[in-house]
């Protein structure tokens, strides 16, 4: 769905700021963020949404970018003018869930050094303000599980029947997820949440877009003047949380043929995907070990240079679903899981981010994520997934879930 403006016309404003910014004291509950290591970006309000699929969005993005009268102190500064925030379903199939893009009224943003606010106002409107106060953050009370999606046994009866069927030649890796509702004994407040997973994974992405939060550990891409980074992880084991243990878990990961076996189909199906709009790709040998708070991964970052007039938002189209989230190949992984997993994951797993009025932006895959439930405030649905090859193991695959969960499990007071 795309809105109209009956003829105003929007116009935007971006002046550089004297002073560093704490961008999670300036986050919104009804707002949109994106940060990492203290930096990023922070929305506040709302002068247009889109809801429809990420193909669409990219010529209503464009359309729309394209008429906005701008004006900048920071000319040349990738996401410091006007800035669509977009949140992709997994599978538009299968889902009762919708996409949505968000372009905000005000935007705070950090990033080399650089703090800038960016304003939006329609031609007979004034500038908006910032509120002079925060609300209060507050924590999560009394929170316990209330449903889960696939118990250990149910786990383990989908996880065998994946296998026997890869070993059938039907696919030959699948990704399959469980989610588990939240239930709190007060309203859930999304900044603290994002104020929580910033801090404990602030090496991740952390995100919040229309009732979904995150701290993603994957970019699904990166396009900044011309060169497009993708970031792909798979495999993964947990982390024990000693310097000497995690070294050990760490050469044990890199020597596993099954995790090596699901990485190399991850990192296949992102060169597959960018391969027809970039060129001078660079495709690494063999992965690095990822360490991260909670787990160990394989990744790898697959670099090229994206041709003329391609943008983030296209690269992030092309490149979902990646053989991380659902599988290789693409079409009867995508069959598989819906049949297996009796889950709507909905924007989990799917693409996640920004793009600027010049097409750069970033875009996450939205793993260890949740989604408020807008009915009900006080429930959150979290998720995790792992891939499944012909080498697994019904418990480690369980455990690896369990591993996943924990970002968000953490930030709820669970664990």
């Amino acid at each position: 769905m795309i809105q109209r403006f009956k003829g105003r016309r929007l116009r935007a404003r971006t002046v550089e700021l004297d002073a560093a910014l704490d961008l999670t004291s300036a986050i919104s509950a009804t707002g949109t963020a994106w940060l990492r290591h203290g930096s990023g970006m922070v929305g506040w309000g709302e002068v247009a949404r889109f809801r429809g699929g990420i193909a669409q969005a990219e010529s209503w993005w464009s359309q729309l970018a394209a008429d906005i009268d701008a004006e900048t102190e920071m000319e040349g500064n990738p996401g410091s003018g006007p800035l669509a925030f977009g949140s992709f379903v997994f599978d538009p199939q299968n889902t009762t869930h919708e996409s949505v893009m968000v372009v905000p009224r005000i935007v705070l943003g950090q990033r080399s050094g650089r703090a800038w606010m960016t304003s939006l106002a329609f031609d007979d409107e004034p500038w908006p303000q910032l509120p002079d106060t925060a609300a209060p953050i507050l924590a999560p009370e009394a929170t316990t599980v209330a449903a889960t999606s696939l118990d250990r046994p149910a786990w383990s009866t989908i996880v065998a029947e994946a296998v026997a069927r890869i070993r059938g030649g039907e696919v030959e890796k699948v990704v399959l997820a469980r989610a588990e509702q939240i239930r709190a004994a007060n309203p859930l407040d999304p900044c603290y949440l994002v104020n929580a997973l910033s801090h404990s994974y602030d090496s991740c992405w952390t995100f919040q877009v229309d009732s979904l939060v995150g701290a993603s550990p994957e970019m699904l891409v990166r396009c900044e003047k011309g060169l497009a980074t993708s970031r792909v992880l798979a495999g993964t084991i947990r982390a024990q949380g000693d310097q000497q243990a995690d070294l050990r878990l760490a050469q044990v990961l890199s020597a596993s043929s099954k995790n090596l076996i699901e990485h190399e189909l991850a990192v296949a199906s992102v060169a597959e995907a960018l391969a027809p709009f970039c060129s001078g790709m660079n495709v690494p040998v063999a992965p690095y070990v990822l360490e991260l708070p909670n787990v160990l991964h394989l990744a790898s970052d697959v670099t090229a240079v994206a041709r003329p007039g391609v943008t983030a938002l296209r690269l992030a189209a092309e490149l979902h679903p990646s053989a991380a989230v659902c599988g290789t190949p693409t079409a009867a992984a995508r069959t598989m899981i819906a049949e297996l997993e009796g889950l709507d994951r909905g924007r989990y797993s799917g693409p996640v981010g920004w793009v600027d009025t010049a097409g750069d932006g970033e875009f996450a895959i939205a793993l260890r994520s949740g989604w408020l439930h807008p009915d009900d405030p006080h429930c959150i649905s979290i998720y995790a997934g792992c891939g499944i090859v012909a080498e697994s193991e019904p418990s480690e695959e369980y455990a690896e879930t369990v591993a996943k969960l924990l970002p968000m499990r953490q930030a709820l007071g669970l664990d």
